[in-house]
């Protein structure tokens, strides 16, 4: 009985913590100067990554994902896709789980869309799920500096950096991308 309760009481707060980003979601100028910072972030840890950004189709930045849980997790985090270097459209990412996660953190996410196809293909969806509606291949560099290039044949690829603070589950999985109405 009580193993109920605490797995109830633990779902509420996760509830909560979705109903709490929905009501108080940033601006689109808050997302476009979080967007700005983790760009700056992100190609400061190699030029490679400029040079790979330039190349896709378009791409999602998520400057700040927020996961925790204890058993019963989620996550949420509010970005923008770009396209040629352009904010095009705002979307929020976000996942609910059971399992063995324990802890808090956060962390950006980039995901590029390597192919015009791909690209359409996400943005005609209505709530594109990672895992489900397309496989993210991610992305790291090797020794030199070198990406893997089989991972960079890939249609869509991903990277996760800026992780702070302690959870014993971070990945794509499972993540569900929803476009925002602003």
């Amino acid at each position: 009985m009580k193993t109920k309760r605490s797995l109830a009481t633990i779902g509420l707060m996760v509830f909560c913590l979705f109903a709490y980003t929905a009501v108080f979601a940033d601006s689109k100028e808050e997302i476009d100067a979080s967007v700005s910072q983790a760009l700056k972030q992100f190609y400061a840890q190699s030029p490679k990554h400029k040079e790979l950004a330039d190349k896709a189709s378009g791409m999602l930045v998520f400057p700040s994902i927020t996961k925790g849980g204890m058993g019963v997790a989620g996550e949420y985090g509010e970005g923008v896709l770009q396209v040629k270097g352009k904010n095009v459209d705002y979307y929020n990412i976000g996942s609910a789980s059971v399992g063995l996660t324990l802890g808090i953190a956060s962390r950006s996410e980039i995901i590029m869309f390597m192919n015009q196809e791909s690209l359409e293909k996400f943005k005609n969806s209505n709530g594109w799920k990672i895992g489900v509606d397309a496989g993210v291949a991610v992305v790291s560099l090797g020794a030199g500096g070198q990406y893997d290039t089989k991972t960079l044949q890939q249609p869509i690829i991903g990277f996760v950096f800026g992780e702070k603070g302690l959870i014993g589950d971070l990945s794509f999985e499972g993540s569900k991308i929803t476009k925002l109405q602003k």
